[in-house]
């Protein structure tokens, strides 16, 4: 046989011998720069929520451990208080979330508008957010208290009767969200951010063709920060599942038990109307120490969040595909 008809299967063979090793080496490099990445998703989430679902099926309260199967589950089908903590939470979801959203873009959009003055505002607004929440809470639910409130006495002065929030079922979940939008100034930011990046020549190219500003805002601002606003809206979710602190803080203050920090302090006051689903879980699992059953309103929680995250993102996906066409 010719030497020469050697040549070419070698050629052939040699680069497909060494082709597996090639991306056996290029995996191993992927997973050598991911490795700080999975080291933590698996300790402090894939293991965490494995934990979290061994433990809802087992009657657990830090000392001894029971195995109970569904027990746990079918007890949150007849808890009453779960049920009206969930109400309350996905009323302020549906709610305050929205609600900060809008006022957050008017109130940056107003700031867009404005030549002079418009760095002073733009503290004054985002300042309330830098407060801390425990603080804050206090603060709000002293200026809004019928009885000594400057708010409810100029309300007075001017022949208007204001609600008494905090003490009023009725009235105390509006209370939490005009508190939500005194402290918007995360939101705007953001979004003030966002609409001082819209490209002024999209404007112009709209006015050119005779869309006025309701339709350059809904053509133009509305696709361009589409983005922002799907950020805004899911983290604001989130952190609304996760609403805790301002709620128990109002509550304390309105039922004057805000100076007595060694009494037990059932939340919701007034009426149940400020528990939320993150206080009920606190007050199972780290007061009446029913690790089991936490366990399964914590997964809950997982759930609503991943949920809620899921509708709005294709929402937010539908909407920009809309705006594309």
């Amino acid at each position: 046989m010719a030497p020469g008809t050697l040549r070419l299967p070698l050629r052939r063979t040699l680069p497909e011998a060494a082709a597996p090793r090639a991306r056996r080496r290029r995996r191993l490099r992927v997973l050598a720069f991911l490795s700080p990445w999975l080291v933590g998703f698996g300790l402090f989430f894939a293991y965490p929520l494995a934990a979290t679902v061994y433990f809802s099926f087992t009657r657990y309260n830090l000392f001894t451990l029971e195995y109970v199967g569904l027990d746990n589950y079918t007890y949150l089908l007849h808890d009453g208080d779960a049920w009206q903590a969930m109400r309350n939470t996905l009323w302020l979801v549906a709610v305050l979330v929205p609600l900060r959203v809008l006022f957050g873009l008017g109130v940056a959009q107003l700031l867009t508008r404005i030549r002079r003055g418009g760095t002073l505002l733009r503290a004054v607004f985002y300042l309330p957010y830098l407060i801390p929440p425990v603080s804050a809470t206090v603060a709000f639910v002293f200026v809004m208290n019928p009885g000594t409130g400057p708010v409810p006495a100029i309300s007075r002065h001017l022949g208007v009767t204001p609600p008494d929030f905090f003490n009023e079922a009725a009235w105390a979940k509006p209370g939490l969200g005009l508190l939500g939008l005194w402290a918007v100034g995360d939101v705007m930011i953001i979004l003030l951010a966002a609409l001082l990046n819209v490209p002024s020549s999209l404007y112009e190219a709209a006015a050119i063709d005779g869309a006025g500003p309701w339709a350059r805002f809904r053509h133009v601002t509305l696709p361009t920060i589409s983005p922002v606003l799907a950020f805004a809206a899911v983290t604001g979710v989130i952190e609304t599942l996760q609403y805790f602190t301002q709620a128990m803080v109002a509550g304390k203050v309105a039922a004057g038990q805000a100076d007595t920090p060694g009494t037990q302090f059932a939340p919701g006051y007034p009426d149940g109307s400020t528990l939320t689903f993150p206080q009920w879980l606190y007050d199972e699992g780290f007061r009446q120490f029913n690790m089991g059953y936490a366990c399964v309103l914590a997964l809950v929680m997982f759930v609503m969040a991943m949920a809620f995250t899921l509708v709005l993102l294709r929402r937010f996906h539908a909407f920009a595909g809309e705006e594309a066409t």
